[in-house]
């Protein structure tokens, strides 16, 4: 099997080369120049091509949240780990819709952050056994009624548009709009649900009640 070529982000540079002194001498695991902000992060996974990037909640004065929304949209193949000591439930479930596949907090071992790196790059993930059944309940919907009053008259009627079936060219037509107004809403509405793609959202609002029309 292929070493996994892993990017650490933190800013916090003794617990990060730390890290990455311990990780290293795990022999399957390659460990690359250690990233402390977004500008580098983005950079080196540009330049590195890691598997696995293993990412701190808090840089400075970003968000580690941005930070994942712009990896994932610059490298969609990237398996994005939180490693952080943030204890907040709602970032948790926030990183984990916007793509994050494993959250470990800086308390855990070595041994534990080596194995998750391992199974994320299998494509696998990891949420502590004790916030499980709290963050499948957020992330299946029992909050998600709560979500779609977010969007405006405009928004609801071009996702429920999604989820009849129809195409961005189809939903313009329909409603009257061009597609680039079209494509402006879905990309809107799409922010304020914090998802990726049309799929999830229509799959969210069928969650919440909205039905295909006929």
């Amino acid at each position: 099997m292929r070493p996994i070529r892993v990017l650490i982000v933190d800013d916090h540079t003794l617990f990060a080369e730390a890290l990455a002194a311990r990780l290293g001498r795990e022999p399957d695991l390659v460990i690359l120049p250690i990233a402390a902000d977004a500008r580098r992060a983005l950079a080196l996974t540009s330049t590195e091509r890691p598997q696995v990037v293993v990412l701190d909640m808090t840089l400075g004065a970003e968000s580690g949240l941005d930070v994942l929304d712009r990896l994932r949209e610059s490298h969609p193949d990237v398996r994005v780990v939180v490693l952080t000591a943030m204890s907040d439930l709602g970032t948790l479930v926030q990183a984990v819709r916007r793509g994050a596949v494993g959250w470990l907090s800086k308390t855990e071992s070595a041994e534990l952050v080596a194995r998750v790196i391992r199974s994320a790059a299998r494509r696998g993930g990891w949420i502590p056994p004790e916030l499980l059944g709290e963050v499948l309940r957020r992330l299946t919907g029992e909050d998600d009624e709560e979500r779609l009053p977010e969007l405006t008259p405009r928004e609801r009627e071009v996702l429920q548009c999604m989820v009849d079936g129809l195409g961005r060219a189809e939903i313009a037509e329909r409603l009257g709009l061009s597609a680039n107004t079209v494509r402006t809403h879905t990309q809107n509405l799409l922010a304020k649900l914090g998802m990726h793609s049309a799929l999830e959202a229509i799959t969210l609002a069928m969650r919440a009640g909205m039905r295909p029309r006929d």
